[in-house]
């Protein structure tokens, strides 16, 4: 029987944990993950992991990956945040995103836009509709989750805006109050596309309007696959002139840069 008492019994613990799989963690790499679903092209995959109800996860992922969040039992709720990868001062900006695109829902074609009034990433496929953009996670599991997750890419709390929220819907009554709507049953997807090299940051905890008492979350699916950034004649660049406008400047950007 190994003991963790000594140096060399710690060590040889350790070594014995290799080859350990367990439901909520991520395949290195990402194209061994074993049951892919339908769209998803193993040798294209950059980041395939499941995440625990309760636990975060980020990555960098290059411009035109695809993002396939899954909510897999019913109950996940995806917090993401987004960041210029290169310049990680320009970050989501929920509010700009609501009210630049006369939208309060979060759906298929919504451009997901910076403070700098360019597009991070878009709303390509969404099987669920049961999302939040006014929200976020303001619950103390849900910024200490992305605390640590900012930490892993050298940016502090005064870093964190406000997060989008995917799979826990919320309604907007007519005299302005939120109902929580719930979630639209497991095994739904949403797939954002990346219009700039990005930072995400995930944080799978309970929806701050969830009213049941045990804040039930259940295991999130997080798929990134190589794909390509829209263009002039993708749907999202005409799907509003204000969206056809943050694609414009994020056009510009690029060019500028050297990166398109």
């Amino acid at each position: 029987m190994s003991t963790t008492s000594t140096t060399y019994g710690a060590r040889d613990h350790a070594r014995a944990q290799a080859g350990t799989v367990t439901e909520a963690m991520p395949s290195i790499p990402a194209s061994t993950w074993p049951d892919p679903p339908p769209g998803i092209d193993p040798a294209k995959l950059t980041w395939a992991e499941t995440v625990a109800g309760g636990g975060y996860t980020h990555k960098v992922l290059a411009r035109g990956t695809e993002l396939r969040l899954t909510d897999l039992e019913g109950d996940a709720c995806a917090h993401v945040l987004l960041y210029n990868a290169d310049q990680p001062w320009e970050r989501l900006n929920v509010a700009d995103t609501v009210k630049v695109q006369w939208n309060a829902y979060l759906g298929e074609a919504i451009a997901l836009l910076s403070d700098q009034a360019r597009v991070l990433a878009t709303v390509v496929t969404d099987e669920s509709g049961k999302h939040d953009a006014l929200c976020g996670t303001s619950t103390v599991d849900g910024i200490g989750l992305f605390t640590l997750a900012a930490a892993k890419h050298g940016l502090t709390p005064r870093d964190l805006p406000p997060s989008l929220s995917f799979f826990q819907g919320v309604h907007v009554e007519t005299d302005g109050g939120l109902t929580f709507t719930g979630s639209a049953g497991p095994g739904k997807s949403v797939v954002l596309r990346t219009e700039l090299p990005v930072i995400v940051l995930i944080a799978n905890v309970a929806h701050p309007l969830d009213p049941r008492p045990d804040h039930p979350v259940t295991p999130l699916r997080v798929l990134a696959q190589r794909s390509t950034p829209s263009t002039p004649d993708s749907p999202e660049w005409t799907a509003s002139p204000e969206a056809q406008r943050a694609f414009e400047n994020t056009a510009d950007y690029l060019t500028a840069r050297g990166l398109a």
